[in-house]
């Protein structure tokens, strides 16, 4: 079976880390800046997956289409399927989730509009072989919803 590389987008707040842990802690190793914290540790981890070859999922928050070109190309050269999970929230509903974490996961509300500020929608021209709409329903379970640019 072909590896796969999975890229998180969306602001802080949006249940990026809660997905994962639901949908591929068994089958994905976890690349996480705020693990890892720093690019140098990250690029470590990012290549022993790509070397290995293991299927693995970037989950930080990626907003701009430079920031996912850090794992695409050298995933794609590597033979990885490509799949991307854009996280939607209003910034309301994500400041409000981001005031109720516990304060070591806690991030300073001008860093969550911040990112806000830069976020940009992907593409698949970008390199992904998929993209996904995720967002949290009413009832606190996730949707994951087929891409299309008019969502």
């Amino acid at each position: 079976m072909q590896p796969e590389a999975v890229i998180f987008m969306g602001i802080q707040a949006t249940g990026k880390s809660t997905f994962y842990r639901e949908r591929f802690f068994a089958s994905h190793v976890r690349i996480n800046l705020d693990m890892l914290r720093t690019r140098h540790r990250e690029g470590v981890l990012l290549e022993a997956c790509l070397a290995a070859p293991q299927s693995f999922v970037v989950d930080n928050t990626n907003p701009t289409a430079e920031d996912r070109a850090r794992y695409i190309p050298r995933a794609r050269e590597a033979g990885f399927r490509i799949a991307g999970y854009y996280f939607q929230s209003a910034i309301q509903d994500a400041l409000e989730r981001n005031d109720a974490r516990a304060e070591s996961e806690h991030v300073p509300q001008r860093g969550v509009l911040a990112t806000h500020g830069k976020l940009v929608l992907p593409a698949l021209d970008e390199g992904f072989d998929e993209l996904h709409y995720v967002r949290i329903g009413d009832d606190g379970a996730f949707v994951v919803e087929e891409w299309s640019d008019e969502v």
